[in-house]
């Protein structure tokens, strides 16, 4: 049954992708390491064709940078490019907080409404984990809830291009801020745990709290990659 090789063949993909994403993510994977689709497929015993595919889809997410002539490679991101992370991050969730404040997003009209409510909790119990992971210092738990939460709540949104491009910028962010927070023995206290305050602020549509929530992650987030930078340069 041909049906049968290529949804293998999907199920491989993403099996390798969700591998590499997971080591990159983790560190264990360090920034500039160069590999071949030859080398990961003899590395997972699998045939090159979903190893491409794999890497062709974690670099359209940013996870890995492509050279046609010499494979791929973990992206090695600078101090300017986490800070213009930073910066788009906030641009595309004050416009989301703004859009909610003039009433744009029906999502938020009723919060009481039961699909409404749902998705909210469901949100917020991924902030919970979030939490309980960064007070913990479990960054890779963290990195996982914290992605999550952050693309099921920017669904609610309803624009799916800008829930997209946000969850790419996040996925970046981590991919350049683990390179430095993987080098401190105990993170509990340096991870950022307010994921729950943002849910109930935007549920209450206190923009002006929750933006102020994500401006104060922000500069958090980035004075604590400098500092560690800076020590470590």
């Amino acid at each position: 049954m041909p049906g049968n090789g290529a949804v293998t063949r999907s199920t491989l993909r993403q099996q390798i992708a969700d591998a590499l994403r997971d080591e990159v993510l983790a560190g264990r994977l360090q920034p500039g390491l160069e590999f071949t689709v030859k080398e990961i497929a003899e590395q997972y015993g699998v045939s090159a064709t979903p190893v491409r595919e794999a890497l062709v889809e974690l670099s359209a997410q940013g996870i890995l940078d492509a050279d046609q002539h010499r494979g791929f490679r973990v992206p090695e991101y600078t101090l300017a490019d986490y800070r213009g992370m930073i910066e788009a991050r906030s641009l595309v969730t004050d416009g989301m907080f703004l859009a909610l404040a003039d009433g744009l997003h029906p999502a938020f009209k009723d919060p009481e409404e039961p699909r409404v409510a749902a998705a909210l909790a469901a949100v917020r119990r991924r902030g919970e984990e979030a939490q309980r992971a960064a007070t913990a210092g479990d960054l890779t738990i963290l990195i996982g809830y914290d992605l999550r939460f952050w693309r099921e709540l920017s669904a609610l949104f309803g624009n799916p291009y800008l829930a997209d491009f946000l969850h790419r910028l996040r996925v970046q962010s981590w991919v350049c801020a683990v390179q430095h927070l993987r080098r401190l023995p105990d993170l509990r206290g340096y991870l950022w745990s307010r994921h729950t305050e943002l849910v109930d602020a935007l549920s209450r549509r206190d923009t002006e709290t929750a933006r102020g929530i994500v401006a104060a992650y922000n500069t958090h987030s980035l004075a604590l990659i400098e500092r560690l930078a800076e020590k470590n340069g």
